[in-house]
């Protein structure tokens, strides 16, 4: 099961739930992320688009953050179902 596969699925559950909920905003801004950034691949010089990304990057930061100190093991299971982060290996 691939990512884009995951975020369907996840994105389905959340349509019929809760569409307000902090795991379906980060969910929607990490779908707008990969957008964008595939975008800018494209078409390195737009800089309304690079600012527009820094702009979502900015509001799921803060978003990850409230939900890591409200319910950490919710964070932990998003983290992963997405694919944010890299899994710190020591």
């Amino acid at each position: 099961m691939g990512k884009s596969s995951v975020i369907s699925i996840i994105s389905q559950q959340e349509n019929e739930e809760n569409r307000g909920s902090v795991e379906f905003q980060i969910l929607s801004f990490t779908t707008k992320i990969r957008r964008l950034t595939s975008h800018l691949e494209l078409h390195k010089k737009d800089f309304s688009s690079q600012r527009g990304l820094r702009k979502i990057l900015g509001k799921r930061q803060r978003l990850l953050t409230y939900l890591s100190k409200r319910s950490r093991g919710r964070y932990k299971e998003l983290i992963n179902e997405l694919a944010i982060r890299e899994i710190k290996t020591r």
